[in-house]
């Protein structure tokens, strides 16, 4: 069953009304897409804290945001709510107090940093350590700082910023954090939950443990000069992401919903696909079965054909198992078709946003539809040649399309692609 605005499979289709995101690029789409599509990186030497003796030096940290108190969980709400109040002002509705749908955010780990652990240990008296701190947290006045480190604190706050209906999702899936919150979403609208919803992603965690923990991985560049050539996604000469911050915001609705109301359809959710590893807490699997196996949920739950792809928003981290696994996973479903499709990443010019990088990248893919340009992967200097991909190298393309895919893969294993098409489709 089918009709103006619902799916072959019967189920309404899912409009976006409106957008919103933020990166070391700037703050708002017109920013973002002015400086991605131009080749501009927003990969900085790190001066938010000292660097000496690390082995990576660079990140794509969003450093124009003034706080009183800095903190990874207040720059993270700062930038949920700064690109949720883009998306609902693109889709006419209030940016605050009365969102008529629920909220689902994915937001960072969140735990005590070194400042909070200090001041703790300073108000202590009697033992050492851990001890001393436990103590300090007994005396004082600790109820701001409870509300930004608790467990449910951004979610709640955010709920409250915007007004959204019932208990706030929260959630994290690693790196694919952001595409899961959209896909969220759109199954809420499908089912009928609602006809309305808010997916926001946001990450704001670069400081010293974020970096000495994925450098401990061997996860992260440390080709430091010049930051702006760190991230080389597919290239030759790749040797790991670079750590970054942002937030992306969808506002998503029931294209019934949207048309009665008057809303301008930005661009349709044709399709979602989730699979998670079983295989290893950091990396996937060796046979790329998982991936695969989204790409391949993702173009069924679309009612597409490999041939219907038109371009491809990747993953795309620059580490050497992670691009190449992408492309095996690619080359599996796509065929011989893959030579054809552009298949470019985000990732060498804005980092890898982590918990906001599904989110962020879609938003991106959405500007693709909606422009006809496909930012380029800068830096591919080196290509590959056992990754034979069209990464739309330096400069961007300008190419009509009608559909694109954006992949978000997590550590663990936890992998999503979400297929984008204009509307009417």
């Amino acid at each position: 069953m089918s009709s103006a605005t619902h799916d072959e499979k019967g189920r309404p289709i899912v409009a976006i009304t409106g957008l919103g995101v933020v990166t070391s690029l700037g703050q708002g789409k017109d920013d973002n897409w002015a400086a991605l599509t131009a080749g501009t990186s927003g990969i900085r030497r790190i001066s938010r804290f000292p660097v000496e003796g690390l082995r990576t030096t660079v990140a794509g940290a969003v450093d124009f945001i003034e706080l009183d108190e800095f903190s990874a969980p207040a720059l993270t709400e700062t930038l949920a709510v700064m690109a949720g109040e883009e998306a609902l002002a693109q889709a006419g509705m209030p940016t605050s107090d009365t969102f008529p749908g629920p909220l689902f955010i994915a937001v960072p780990p969140v735990e005590l940093e070194w400042r909070q652990r200090l001041a703790l240990f300073e108000a202590g008296k009697a033992g050492e350590g851990w001890h001393r701190m436990l103590d300090g947290a007994q005396h004082g006045d600790w109820v701001e700082m409870y509300r930004t480190f608790s467990f449910a604190g951004i979610e709640e706050r955010v709920a409250d910023r915007f007004g959204t209906q019932g208990a706030p999702i929260s959630l994290t899936t690693a790196c694919a954090s952001g595409a899961t919150s959209i896909q969220l979403g759109v199954e809420a609208i499908r089912r009928g939950d609602c006809e309305t919803a808010l997916c926001l992603a946001a990450d704001g965690s670069v400081h010293p443990e974020t970096v000495v923990r994925f450098s401990l991985l061997s996860a992260l560049s440390a080709q430091n000069d010049p930051p702006e050539k760190a991230s080389k996604p597919f290239s030759k000469n790749r040797d790991g992401f670079v750590v970054a911050e942002g937030g992306g915001a969808f506002v998503l609705e029931s294209l019934e919903h949207a048309r009665a109301r008057g809303a301008e359809v930005l661009a349709i959710v044709k399709g979602c696909g989730e699979r998670a590893d079983d295989f290893h807490r950091t990396r996937s699997k060796p046979d790329g079965s998982s991936i695969i196996g989204v790409f391949r949920d993702a173009l069924k739950d679309a009612d597409l054909t490999e041939a219907d792809i038109d371009y491809v928003n990747a993953h795309g981290t620059a580490t050497p198992e992670n691009d190449k696994m992408e492309y095996l996973a690619l080359a599996a479903v796509f065929g011989d078709a893959l030579a054809a499709i552009p298949v470019s990443s985000n990732k060498s010019m804005i980092g890898h946003t982590i918990t906001a990088a599904g989110a962020v990248e879609a938003v991106f893919s959405v500007l693709s539809l909606r422009t006809g340009r496909l930012p380029p992967t800068i830096n591919y200097d080196e290509p590959d040649p056992t990754i034979p991909l069209d990464v739309v190298p330096h400069v961007a393309r300008d190419v009509p399309i009608r559909t694109v895919m954006s992949n978000s893969f997590g550590f663990g294993g936890q992998n999503v692609a979400l297929i984008f098409a204009a509307e009417p489709f």
